[in-house]
């Protein structure tokens, strides 16, 4: 029923950009706290980017100034904006959605960014 869906990953060159996309369904998305995570090969997953019911945002300080997190409430879709890419942030990206009340959370299945060496 509740399903987190992820798109626009993909193969990029250094210095390159992507936006992503998380559409969520068969939840009041307003009221959920938003999030990307990552995980590369063989570490753990990572916080990327949250940005609240409010719309505050908060950044890993390896993307900070490079990857813009927003949120469009009537369509249901959170975005992720990643400029000048590099090798490290190859990975695959999770849309998370958390409620800060009931303290549940969901998660898409994930789409792959691999940025060239």
């Amino acid at each position: 029923q509740v399903q987190l869906v992820e798109s626009g990953g993909g193969l990029v060159q250094p210095g390159g950009s992507l936006g992503l996309s998380c559409a969520a369904s068969g939840i009041i998305f307003g009221i959920y706290a938003m999030g990307w995570y990552r995980q590369a090969p063989g570490k753990k997953r990572e916080l990327v980017a949250t940005i609240t019911t409010g719309g505050s945002t908060n950044y890993a300080d390896s993307v900070k100034g490079r990857f813009t997190i927003s949120r469009d409430n009537a369509k249901s879709t959170m975005y992720l904006q990643m400029d000048s890419l590099k090798p490290e942030d190859t990975a695959v990206y999770y849309c998370n959605a958390h409620h800060p009340a009931s303290l549940s959370d969901f998660w898409g299945q994930g789409t792959q960014v691999t940025v060239s060496s």
